[in-house]
């Protein structure tokens, strides 16, 4: 199972250099292929989410950093089917090659960095796999070469290296902390903190933590450090915004949940989770209100993802063990449908050229495969039956309730039902209002624009109904195994 690891952690190097100077279509079956095997490597380890971590070098695998690896690898595996149709809209073009060898070269990178992030051991490693994450995605907002995604690129840059500069005050506080207790040559692994947890000084954790939800925060997209996300969203290439929203902000997340289980450990429950209550609720209140009102279909999507961020906060924050399993439910969940929907935006941008969701209009018999399924998941995505998001967020509310956050959970489902009816709104115009008599102004030819774009989709809906109606056994266990080491078990 180590050389499990080790793959992963390697497997899409491959394309990512054979994309520097390999044939486009070379590339993309490279890609393709890399991102299949990921994810059934990411299925291999599965299993063994119910045992102990797996170690090998520095990298290391326990049911917590599992479910992170095995959203990334779906979401990698279908973006980069998703990519082939979605770039054949430019093949066209004189710059074609060219711009398809830096995708194909950033794709692949940033899949490599946010499956590394959750299986590094450590501290500090972690750091640098989320700022390497960064960079990468950064080049990849931008590779448009469009004024508004060179600007878009560099704020995302300014205020994520803010945010990981914090995130990096952090790690050095808890490396004091850690030090005060394991001497100076400790390596900030995730085990031998954890262990020494009650013993670890309270100020410099408390610090340490709060630095770390600030600043990991950033990047994760929770409310006040969230700016970059919505223009970054909007201007990024449709495939590029399902892997930002399906699994960077996820993976920065988990740098969250790390220094949250060593501050239970050393300070109680009590505080870390009032902090992760008060972001979390602050998310989702800009975050619903926002989605009312907006005129973008990506910046649409954009602000949703703050609120699922600020859903996982909330429900970490609430602690109960069924809110905690519907955290990580939801990161799977959320993966599948925010890739979806990113993808499903993604061909109406190419079938009408315009991101405007006034003139999108008849997408139903513009794109009969892509435009229904792009409402079944905006659905999904808003918690409809039977999606996995509906059983996760149902868990979350549950465990709220559990545990006596009454009142939270209470503005947790008011808020997430605004912003439903933004999202089921904006959709349903989209896809079931008429177009007008005289056709819609940039629209293509009726019929879906490549079966590259339909097949990624089709997957991500299965997913969903899957996580939503009954989970696999052996994801079941990983789930309740990834849950009680968030919650303090051993």
């Amino acid at each position: 199972m180590t050389a499990v690891l080790t793959l992963l952690a390697l497997l899409p190097l491959l394309p990512a250099a054979a994309a520097l100077t390999a044939p486009v279509r070379l590339a993309q079956c490279l890609t393709v292929a890399s991102g299949a095997a990921c994810f059934v490597l990411a299925c291999a380890l599965v299993p063994r989410g119910g045992r102990a971590a797996l170690h090998t070098g520095i990298l290391r695998a326990d049911a917590l950093s599992t479910v992170f690896v095995l959203a990334t690898a779906f979401v990698y595996a279908c973006c980069a089917a998703h990519s082939v149709g979605y770039l054949r809209h430019d093949e066209h073009s004189r710059d074609f090659p060219r711009y398809a060898r830096r995708f194909y070269v950033g794709l692949n990178l940033f899949a490599w960095s946010m499956l590394c992030a959750p299986l590094v051991d450590g501290l500090a490693l972690l750091w640098v796999a989320v700022e390497v994450t960064t960079v990468v995605s950064a080049l990849l907002v931008a590779v448009e070469n469009t004024e508004g995604a060179t600007e878009a690129a560099w704020k995302y840059v300014l205020l994520a290296s803010a945010g990981l500069g914090i995130a990096l005050l952090a790690t050095i506080f808890m490396y004091y902390a850690g030090s005060r207790v394991l001497g100076q040559t400790y390596d900030l692994g995730f085990a031998p903190l954890l262990e020494a947890a009650p013993r670890l000084p309270h100020t410099a954790v408390r610090l340490s933590f709060v630095l770390a939800v600030l600043g990991f925060g950033t990047k994760a997209g929770l409310v006040p450090v969230h700016t970059w996300l919505p223009d970054a969203h909007a201007e990024a290439p449709s495939t590029v915004s399902a892997m930002l929203s399906g699994s960077l902000l996820a993976v920065s997340f988990y740098a969250v949940l790390r220094y949250h289980q060593v501050a239970a450990g050393t300070l109680g429950p009590h505080f870390p989770r009032t902090v992760l209550l008060v972001f979390g609720i602050a998310s989702l209140l800009l975050a619903a209100l926002y989605v009312l009102d907006q005129h973008d279909i990506k910046r649409l999507l954009a602000y949703s993802s703050v609120e699922h961020m600020g859903i996982l906060t909330v429900g970490v924050g609430f602690g109960a063990p069924i809110a905690l399993a519907g955290v990580l439910l939801h990161v799977l969940a959320h993966a599948a449908a925010k890739g979806n929907a990113f993808m499903g935006a993604g061909a109406l941008v190419r079938a009408y050229r315009t991101k405007e969701i006034r003139r999108l209009r008849g997408a139903a018999r513009v794109l009969p495969w892509s435009g229904p399924m792009f409402l079944a998941t905006v659905l999904a995505l808003s918690a409809l039956p039977p999606s996995g998001i509906f059983r996760s967020e149902f868990q979350i509310v549950a465990g709220g309730l559990e545990s006596g956050h009454h009142g939270v959970a209470a503005v947790l489902v008011v808020l997430v039902t605004l912003a439903f009816l933004g999202l089921a709104i904006a959709a349903t115009q989209v896809v079931l209002t008429p177009a007008p008599a005289d056709g819609v102004p940039g629209a293509g030819e009726p019929g879906a624009r490549s079966v590259w774009m339909v097949v990624p989709v089709a997957a991500g809906l299965v997913a969903l109904v899957v996580l939503g109606v009954h989970p696999p056994d052996a994801l079941a266990a990983l789930l309740a195994r990834g849950a009680a080491e968030l919650g303090g078990a051993s």
